[in-house]
């Protein structure tokens, strides 16, 4: 049986700045999801720049879910983070040093 998988965008050319965060995705029939931060332009990023994974079970109020990825500065920098165990909402939060920005594209891959 061949598994079922999708991939989403959930944030596309966004300028990040701290406090962002990404479109909510409601990934519940999914087992796992890998998350994809891409760098489009860094802007003023440098070190210090992190998403953080968050979940929620009715895409209004948000908990970290414990992962966090470091934003790569450079252009086109990927870093990522695999899920389990998420429940129905999945979403990204920056948190970045004063002053800090970037253009970013983030995706989500579900399998269930």
């Amino acid at each position: 049986m061949l598994a079922e998988s999708y991939t989403a965008v959930i944030a596309r050319g966004e300028d990040w700045i701290d406090g962002s965060a990404t479109e909510p995705y409601e990934a519940s029939w999914a087992r796992e999801a890998i998350i994809v931060v891409r760098t489009l332009e860094s802007g003023t990023l440098g070190k210090g720049a992190k998403a953080h994974v968050q979940i929620s079970l009715d895409g209004m109020r948000w908990i970290d879910e414990g992962s966090s990825l470091d934003i790569r500065p450079e252009v086109d920098g990927l870093s990522m983070a695999r899920l389990t165990h998420f429940g129905h909402y999945i979403r990204l939060r920056a948190e970045m040093p004063e002053g800090m920005t970037g253009y970013m594209l983030a995706t989500l891959q579900l399998k269930a």
